[in-house]
């Protein structure tokens, strides 16, 4: 129950950041909803890792963390409460373990820069949605630089507040076919908090119609 109520929590502050999936998981069967919001809370915490704060020495201790646990993953055990969710799932936890070690490098760099070298990172997040998502089959379509590395790039730029990282994204951001749907949904939620940002717009969360659009415009292109 303690670890179930910690899994909650992450989940929760996820869906704080994102009360638009409050209506976009409506799209997502039923069956799949915990892993899908726990695979989205999962990258939050790593987003936040690599590139929450002034001061880059937690997020690094923290992205440590996380490669040990997701080795873990790879290896039957876990501690984190999301794993609850997600670790027993036939996901190559390993490879993303292992490819987390392109962050830190990137901290600080443009968009521009930064979205080669996540290439490898977007690569293993792809492989993982495959896994957790009930329409994997689909993940071929997605391009080899990745819709994954678009989207780790595009919740930085939201998280920072960079318009100008914003603009770039949109122009190279890729069609939304391919992937899980939950991933497709949460992509194109992403485009569209990034056309708020760039724009110079406030308030970025968005209203219901344009959820509700926007992810079954997602669900169809895929």
């Amino acid at each position: 129950m303690e670890q179930q109520e910690a899994a909650e929590d992450f989940t929760a502050k996820w869906r704080r950041c994102w009360p638009e999936w409050d209506i976009a998981e409506a799209f997502v069967p039923a069956d799949e909803r915990e892993q899908a919001l726990a695979w989205l809370a999962l990258q939050n915490e790593l987003v936040e890792s690599a590139w929450g704060g002034e001061d880059p020495t937690p997020g690094l201790a923290k992205l440590a963390w996380w490669h040990e646990e997701l080795e873990g993953w790879g290896k039957g055990g876990r501690r984190h409460p999301l794993g609850a969710a997600l670790q027993r799932m036939p996901a190559p936890w390993t490879g993303l373990a292992r490819a987390l070690s392109a962050l830190p490098s990137t901290r600080g760099q443009d968009a521009a820069t930064a979205e080669p070298a996540l290439a490898g990172l977007s690569k293993a997040m792809d492989d993982c949605e495959a896994a957790l998502g009930g329409q994997g089959a689909a993940r071929a379509r997605v391009p080899a630089t990745g819709a994954n590395a678009l989207a780790l790039l595009a919740s930085r730029a939201i998280l920072t507040g960079s318009r100008e990282d914003a603009a770039w994204l949109l122009e190279r951001w890729l069609r939304q076919a391919g992937g899980s749907r939950a991933g497709r949904l949460h992509r194109a939620l992403l485009r569209a908090r990034l056309a708020a940002l760039a724009s110079g717009r406030q308030k970025q969360q968005l209203s219901g119609w344009r959820v509700l659009g926007a992810s079954w415009r997602a669900v169809r292109g895929g």
